[in-house]
């Protein structure tokens, strides 16, 4: 169990925004972060997510950045840019992926399996062994859960969290399935201004630039974090729509000690056409 951060509420009844409803892993992120009874407002998407905090019906946002086997959400990357939010946090999440359906249900007997487009991206060399049974992309993993136990649904099946299943009160019929067994998803812990974590505890950041057409200025501006000892973990580019073929990138760095990145930061300031800090706080454990 991780180090849970209950000195992020801010107040008793400050809601922490998660992507789906109880039983989803953006659920069991909350409940690890900031412990289990800590007050959730459930959101059947990101945008959604995005607007609640906006709106300040929640204090704190949850959303997933990337998982090792599916690759980034890059939308995510552009909700927390264009509203301004700020990454406070980050928890990666041993993901597995759960097959579930109705008690008496067997895998013979499925013919569609319903669940939230990241987890069916996770498990296709499952489905590639069962290529008759149709696949529906859904809001949310334990919204499907949900759905097929509402619905009494016979013949469909859900991937999921276990906690869903428990949840939900439906039978396993495959576990793990997703197609690696080492399967992790980072997720963000988001709000509307920066954290008050102080420097000397600071030992990541997520920055985003946009350079100018000069040829080797990614190249230059990469030997500038190197020279200022930051460890590169994450670059992910993105296109531009308003400008045709050019692109802003989205980085993160973890560092030893503040003052390099600080360092750093003065100087890619000057020499990007624009330049943004995400977020500034402390790594998560692996």
């Amino acid at each position: 169990m991780k180090t849970i951060h209950t000195e992020m509420i801010t107040a008793v009844d400050t809601k922490i925004a998660i992507q789906g409803i109880k039983g989803s892993f953006h659920h069991q992120v909350a409940g690890e972060w900031f412990g289990a009874d800590a007050p959730l407002e459930e959101c059947m998407s990101f945008p959604a997510v995005v607007q609640s905090l906006v709106t300040k019906e929640a204090g704190l946002g949850i959303m997933a950045l990337e998982n090792s086997i599916a690759g980034s959400i890059i939308p995510n990357y552009a909700l927390i840019d264009n509203n301004n939010l700020h990454i406070i946090g980050e928890h990666y999440l041993n993901i597995s992926m759960n097959l579930m359906a109705l008690p008496g249900q067997k895998l013979a007997g499925i013919t569609e399996i319903h669940s939230h487009p990241m987890a069916l991206l996770q498990c296709t060399n499952f489905f590639a062994k069962h290529p008759h049974i149709k696949l529906v992309e859904s809001a949310d993993t334990a919204e499907s859960a949900r759905y097929i136990r509402e619905n009494n649904l016979t013949g469909i099946a859900a991937i999921g969290s276990g906690m869903a299943a428990e949840l939900f009160g439906l039978d396993v019929l495959e576990e793990a399935i997703h197609n690696i067994k080492n399967n992790q998803t980072r997720f963000v812990i988001v709000k509307t201004h920066n954290s008050v974590l102080p420097a000397e505890e600071i030992d990541k950041a997520s920055v985003k630039f946009v350079l100018d057409d000069t040829p080797g200025s990614l190249a230059t501006v990469l030997n500038v974090m190197n020279n200022c000892k930051l460890n590169l973990t994450k670059i992910q580019s993105m296109p531009i729509a308003e400008t045709p073929f050019k692109y802003s990138f989205f980085v993160d760095v973890v560092f030893e000690k503040y003052k390099h990145y600080a360092k750093a930061k003065t100087i890619l300031e000057l020499m990007t056409t624009e330049f943004k800090v995400l977020g500034e706080y402390k790594k998560g454990q692996q």
